[in-house]
């Protein structure tokens, strides 16, 4: 009996370490692919956000490194975009997250011109309930399309809340938890944005993010 059950152990272990080497030797040779497509993905989702007409650059790189957890919503440091013509920072594409999603963090990016107007935002990642909170991805809702334009001259602008609080933005029927905290980070995003709006734009790029 101890012979048989050293023997299974023996077997799942074996089993175990080919598996886990098997697992290791596919993450080295798609790791590469991976982190093109994520490139590849990141370009396609700054051009959407950031009009190619104002600027000449290429916005992957020039990345710099943001760190404000009020501002961001995480302790994490985050990237962003800038775009530059002739040499001139223009606009900028801010990523943040929301931390208050109904199923946990929603990470956005928001593009920003140099007037502080919303250029554009998109929905990077998030874990909300399909049907209901997932409209906030483009695929599924033109909702995102709603900052389109906007201006935020300060933090009291009560425009900048979801209907059912007073303000200008739809939320979703049957979901308010998500649009309330998404229209709250892209608030703090901007705010943010306009209170250090020529550092930045101005700020040498410093990080891979894009590059690697």
């Amino acid at each position: 009996m101890k012979k048989s059950m050293l023997k299974n152990g023996l077997l799942l272990g074996l089993f175990a370490l080919l598996c886990t080497g098997l697992v290791a030797v596919v993450n080295e040779f798609t790791f590469d692919k991976i982190k093109q497509q994520e490139k590849v993905e990141l370009a396609r989702v700054l051009h959407q956000i950031v009009p190619d007409e104002i600027h000449d650059n290429e916005l992957t790189e020039h990345c710099i490194i943001l760190q404000s957890e009020d501002a961001l919503g995480t302790t994490e440091p985050l990237p962003a975009y800038i775009a530059t013509k002739s040499n001139q920072g223009v606009a900028i594409a801010i990523e943040a997250i929301a931390p208050d999603g109904y199923n946990g963090n929603i990470r956005i990016i928001i593009g920003i011109s140099h007037s502080g107007e919303v250029l554009g935002v998109r929905t990077l990642a998030h874990q909300e309930t399909p049907g209901l909170g997932d409209k906030i991805e483009l695929r599924k809702s033109e909702w995102v399309k709603s900052f389109d334009g906007l201006f935020l001259q300060s933090d009291k602008d009560k425009r900048w809340n979801v209907k059912k609080d007073g303000g200008e933005i739809d939320q979703f029927t049957g979901a308010t938890i998500t649009p309330r905290a998404y229209v709250k980070a892209v608030k703090k995003a901007v705010l943010y944005f306009n209170a250090n709006k020529a550092a930045l734009l101005s700020t040498p790029a410093n990080c891979e993010v894009g590059n690697e």
